[in-house]
């Protein structure tokens, strides 16, 4: 593939120092000719959240599908660089994308739980990997749906089609179902945009709850809600890294000029 030469724009690293679960240096990302990341270097700490901002089409998804090799699934995508999760290459030749994907486990945008109840949508996972004991089905249910902060409200219809709950409660079913198989790592793509503001802000609660247990990233066009929950805040614009730094910081003292015209909404 031959590369075209773009303008030259200073790349932004921040390495944090606490112990890191994702890390990635240089990511290139490329559908068919045309170069949507611009080497992206970013590192996601054990036990925090990181949001993800930006206008939109500035390569917030595009780069958090390559942390569970979603963008595998697009046809003519190729990507350069690195990414490790605990210091392994999640792109060498012989890693397991399925298992890969159970460690590094992800919400959508939109709710979709699959057509059938509730139980059998938060074991789903669980079965797949072999598990048929009925009472380790039971517990890790009823785990995660607490750890979603549904369980109260579906306890009484686990047997009922997931589909038949509202959209705030089929998210946080979905969440559910990534809680089961206990992943290391949460990708979240604007996982609240299609919700109203009171299912928003059990999602945020959520998210809020389990970090003390896993890696949270997040995808968000809501500045209040990257500010509310996140640790730390990575600004992409053109699929390129334009600073990344603990969220307060970011948001009330930013270094480069393109992110405070974004925060105070000049652009975006």
């Amino acid at each position: 593939m031959v590369k075209k030469e773009r303008p030259h724009m200073e790349k932004t690293t921040i390495k944090t120092t606490t112990k890191q679960m994702i890390t990635s240096e240089d990511v290139h990302l490329y559908y068919g000719s045309f170069e949507a990341l611009h080497g992206i270097s970013l590192d996601f700490a054990e036990h925090e959240i990181t949001a993800l901002i930006g206008p939109s089409g500035c390569g917030k998804s595009t780069y958090l599908r390559c942390l569970n090799r979603m963008n595998d699934l697009i046809p003519g995508v190729t990507i350069n660089g690195s990414i490790q999760l605990e210091g392994k290459d999640i792109y060498a030749p012989k890693v397991d994308v399925v298992e890969l994907r159970k460690r590094v486990g992800m919400v959508f945008q939109q709710p979709n739980p699959f057509p059938f109840n509730v139980y059998e949508n938060v074991a789903y996972g669980l079965r797949l990997a072999g598990i048929r004991d009925k009472s380790i089905l039971d517990e890790r249910v009823e785990t995660s749906l607490k750890q979603a902060a549904i369980w109260d409200e579906v306890k009484d219809n686990l047997y009922d089609s997931a589909l038949s709950f509202s959209g705030g409660q089929q998210q946080r079913i979905c969440v559910a179902r990534v809680l089961a198989v206990q992943p290391e790592v949460i990708l979240l793509d604007e996982p609240t945009s299609a919700l109203d503001p009171i299912s928003s802000a059990k999602i945020e609660d959520t998210l809020l709850n389990i970090h003390d247990k896993y890696t949270v990233i997040i995808v968000t066009h809501n500045m209040q809600q990257a500010s509310r929950i996140s640790d730390r805040t990575a600004f992409l614009l053109n699929g390129n890294l334009v600073e990344y730094d603990k969220t307060e910081k970011l948001f009330m003292n930013p270094e480069k000029e393109e992110t405070s015209d974004y925060l105070n909404g000049k652009f975006g």
